[in-house]
């Protein structure tokens, strides 16, 4: 019975250790390292060029002067002369009122000079009191006043050379004093009012020319110029008016069409990289860009990104002229990875 305990025991020992040699094994095959691939990726150097600064602003094109056509008194509309499109002249007649009461302050007038011219002879021999001359002579001098008033809201002119915009009356209507009975717009030249940020103060300038786009004629630029720089600054935006003119000699350019106005400040001399190598940081609207370091690691480098050149950008910071960078590969790349550069 004591020599089988003991074989029992030897058995179990056997199996003990070979089941564990078994395991050793495993586990050796198991961890054994593999080979690292190094990701290969296309490298180009970064070059400085001169980038113009430009800045783009929206704006929609107004009449440099619009008047509305109007009488002070309600009346009758005797007369039309001109239509909506037309083309007028400073002066020229638009249209004319019931003209009954300027016939009525016309013969007044004439009176009252007559009576003047009667008072001038009595009072120059003495058989007129001083008093009544000069009644007589604010009588005319009152007259005369609403006469020209009359006439100017009986006759209605232009006041500049423009566009007949827009008629809301017919000949024959009674004009309520609503609406303008006309409303002429001078567009030569057209402005537009553009909001520039505060630290352009300083370079914007009198005569300062700019681009002027419109989606109506798509790759045609239109040269305008500033006329006004307004003098205060919003505390809101810390933007600052500035009105721009376009002479629109062709007519071209209309009341309410949507215009983009581009100014240039001049040039930075700034590194330019393909747009593959710049790389947007999900969630956060960051960019980065891979550079080759002399050990053949990258370095995730972080970059300010200034204005797209078509398929370029401009980097303002964050690189260098001379950098080689990463313009292909970087979807295995991390910062300090070993990288093959392809040939």
């Amino acid at each position: 019975m004591k020599y089988i305990k003991l074989s029992i025991i030897v058995i179990a020992a056997a199996m003990m250790t070979a089941c564990g040699s078994k395991e050793s094994n495993k586990n050796s095959t198991t961890e054994q390292p593999q080979a690292q691939v190094a990701p290969v990726v296309s490298i180009v150097t970064a070059q400085a060029e001169d980038v113009d600064i430009t800045n783009t602003y929206t704006s929609n094109i107004e009449a440099f002067a619009t008047n509305n056509i109007v009488s002070q008194t309600a009346g009758r509309i005797a007369s039309i002369n001109v239509e909506v499109g037309q083309k007028v002249r400073k002066g020229q007649l638009l249209a004319r009122m019931d003209d009954v009461n300027l016939a009525k302050t016309r013969m007044q007038y004439v009176n009252d000079s007559t009576e003047l011219a009667r008072l001038t002879e009595l009072y120059n021999i003495g058989a007129v009191a001083q008093a009544d001359y000069d009644m007589a002579k604010l009588a005319l001098n009152m007259t005369k006043k609403t006469y020209y008033n009359l006439a100017e809201n009986t006759y209605l002119r232009s006041p500049i050379n423009g566009v007949v915009t827009a008629r809301n009356y017919d000949r024959g209507d009674m004009y309520s004093m609503t609406q303008p009975i006309f409303v002429v717009q001078q567009i030569q030249p057209v402005k537009m009012l553009i909001n520039v940020s505060e630290n352009l103060f300083t370079e914007i300038n009198k005569d300062m020319e700019f681009d002027v786009a419109v989606e109506s004629y798509p790759g045609e630029t239109f040269q305008g110029k500033v006329n006004i720089i307004y003098p205060t600054i919003s505390a809101t935006t810390h933007t600052f008016p500035v009105e721009v003119i376009c002479q629109n000699a062709d007519l071209k350019l209309r009341p309410g069409m949507f215009a983009r106005v581009t100014a240039n400040f001049g040039t930075n001399h700034h590194v330019v990289v393909p747009d593959v190598a710049v790389v947007k940081q999900q969630g956060s609207g960051e960019h980065f860009i891979y550079v080759l370091q002399p050990d053949n690691t990258v370095k995730y480098q972080l970059v300010e990104v200034g204005k797209r050149l078509g398929n370029r950008y401009e980097i303002i910071s964050g690189i260098n002229e001379g950098d080689k960078i990463v313009t292909e590969g970087q979807i295995r790349l991390k910062d300090g990875v070993t990288v093959t550069v392809k040939q």
